[in-house]
C-alpha cells in the first residue's frame, strides 16, 4: 500500500519518474521498484519525500501496512482506512486522465 501511495503523491504533483528520481537522489530503476512494491523505502528516503512534497513523514506512514505497535483492531482500521483513500485517489487519476483531451 505504501507503494501505492508514493506513487500517487509523484502523480498527483504532476513529475515523471526521472524527475522525482533526480530530486530524491536515487536511479529511477530504484524509484520504479519503491511504486511497484518490489522494494520498501528507508526511513531516510520516507524524509526526502516529506521534504519534497512539504508533508509530515508521519503522514506518508500513515500507508504502511506493517508498522509496528499497533492493537490488532486498530492496525486493520487504519490500513482499512488508508486503502479507501488510496482507492479514491486512484479513481480521481483514472478520471482525470479520461477527461483530459487527447
Amino acid at each position: 500500500m505504501l507503494n501505492r501511495a508514493l506513487r500517487l503523491l509523484r502523480t498527483y504533483h504532476q513529475l515523471t519518474q526521472v524527475e522525482l528520481a533526480k530530486r530524491l537522489g536515487i536511479s529511477n530503476s530504484y524509484l520504479s521498484e519503491l511504486e511497484s512494491g518490489d522494494k520498501t523505502p528507508p526511513l531516510d528516503l520516507l524524509d526526502k519525500y516529506s521534504d519534497i512534497f512539504k508533508m509530515p513523514t508521519s503522514s506518508i506512514l500513515l500507508f504502511s501496512e506493517s508498522l509496528t505497535g499497533e492493537g490488532r483492531r486498530s492496525g486493520k482500521l487504519r490500513v482499512g482506512a488508508a486503502d479507501k483513500i488510496l482507492r479514491l485517489l486512484e479513481w480521481l487519476e483514472e478520471r482525470d486522465a479520461i477527461q483530459k483531451p487527447a
